[in-house]
């Protein structure tokens, strides 16, 4: 029989608490370690209990959920999962400040309480915990990846596969190593902890970005405007949904509307599609991906961030045959090495990287179609 996963609950409802215990301890997977009404209370207990995930509610006396999840990423990185009433669609500011600060994930309590829908609240929270268990989390606020012109790397390695795939650890990307390559576009796809990951990619890119960027991330409805506020506050670039018949724009980040595939037509403009979804989701990975091959082959770039299943990799496949530039997310850095690793499985990876080393590899290879600021 496998390890419990050890989980520590900072509620500070006693019904909530109640009901939160009653779920988990029905699964005997998970083993609650041990409760607390607020942040500070959870702090001292972190060390003595050695929980391997947090569940925290977001509004307590004390210490609020987004200061304990700010302390405990600081002093005691673990996995944590934010499950409040606080967190819904219409509190985007809340959540993404909670993923920016560390949380991995979020759980929006029902507004009738956790006692309306059990069964489905217990096997949506029980999925999450097995999933965030797995998940390596480090001290936040670590060093940024620099370009910096003949300076060799820290540690670099080739892995064995149909592609040669360079992974890259807490590396100083030196721009004349690589070759420029003529990008057009970028796609980038993500899933479970993505929002975090674009965030590191995109922030690093300057206001003179030359080529459009189109994201397609996979997010529970309701929550994609608040994403896209949230990344367009945080970035030098405007990030918008993108509107049927555009022309996609250099330095402007595009996402799909909800429930719809986003494609380009013959002309390179925007256009959606209701067909069924793919692979389960609607917008699809792949369809963007395939979408983007097609049009711009060899002058497309892909990115394919952390997420469950194997979306996106079908699609960057596509892009690789016609010559374009790969790039998928490092097991280490991941929440779930899903996506990213069905890529690299089919050999569609021509690079494997952490978020902070992805956006110096793409200024490097287009450092000659960035033209200064005027």
């Amino acid at each position: 029989m496998l390890p419990q996963i050890k989980l520590l609950l900072v509620e500070d409802s006693p019904v909530a608490t109640i009901v939160l215990k009653r779920i988990f301890d029905a699964a005997p997977e998970i083993q609650v370690v041990g409760t607390a009404r607020n942040g500070l209370e959870a702090l001292e207990l972190i060390p003595k209990l050695h929980p391997q995930v947090i569940c925290t509610d977001f509004h307590m006396a004390e210490m609020n959920g987004l200061e304990f999840t700010q302390e405990v990423m600081k002093k005691y990185p673990r996995p944590i999962l934010v499950i409040s009433a606080s967190v819904q669609a219409d509190d985007a500011q809340n959540v993404f400040q909670l993923l920016k600060a560390g949380a991995l994930d979020v759980f929006p309590k029902p507004i009738g309480g956790l006692a309306s829908d059990y069964d489905r609240l217990a096997n949506e929270l029980i999925a999450k915990i097995k999933i965030l268990s797995g998940v390596k989390v480090f001290t936040r606020h670590q060093k940024q990846v620099q370009i910096k012109k003949n300076e060799k790397p820290f540690k670099t390695h080739q892995l064995p596969s149909r592609n040669s795939q360079l992974t890259v650890t807490n590396y100083q990307i030196p721009a004349a190593k690589f070759k420029p390559q003529t990008i057009k576009l970028l796609a980038v796809g993500a899933s479970t902890g993505g929002p975090q990951a674009l965030q590191a990619i995109i922030c690093q890119f300057p206001a003179n970005f030359p080529v459009p960027v189109i994201c397609v991330q996979h997010i529970s409805e309701g929550f994609l405007q608040g994403l896209v506020n949230w990344l367009g506050s945080e970035s030098k670039l405007p990030v918008k949904i993108a509107t049927f018949g555009e022309l996609p724009q250099p330095g402007i980040v595009y996402f799909p509307p909800e429930k719809r595939h986003l494609e380009l037509d013959d002309r390179g403009r925007f256009v959606y599609s209701e067909t069924p979804a793919d692979g389960g989701h609607r917008p699809s990975i792949d369809v963007t991906f395939k979408s983007v091959a097609n049009f711009y082959g060899r002058a497309a770039a892909a990115v394919l961030l952390t997420g469950m299943g194997r979306d996106g990799a079908q699609g960057m496949l596509a892009i690789a045959r016609l010559g374009g530039l790969t790039i998928a997310q490092d097991e280490a850095s991941c929440v779930v090495f899903g996506m990213p690793k069905e890529a690299i499985a089919l050999g569609a990876a021509q690079y494997v990287l952490p978020p902070s080393a992805i956006a110096p590899l793409l200024l490097a290879k287009l450092n000659h179609q960035i033209k200064p600021p005027t």
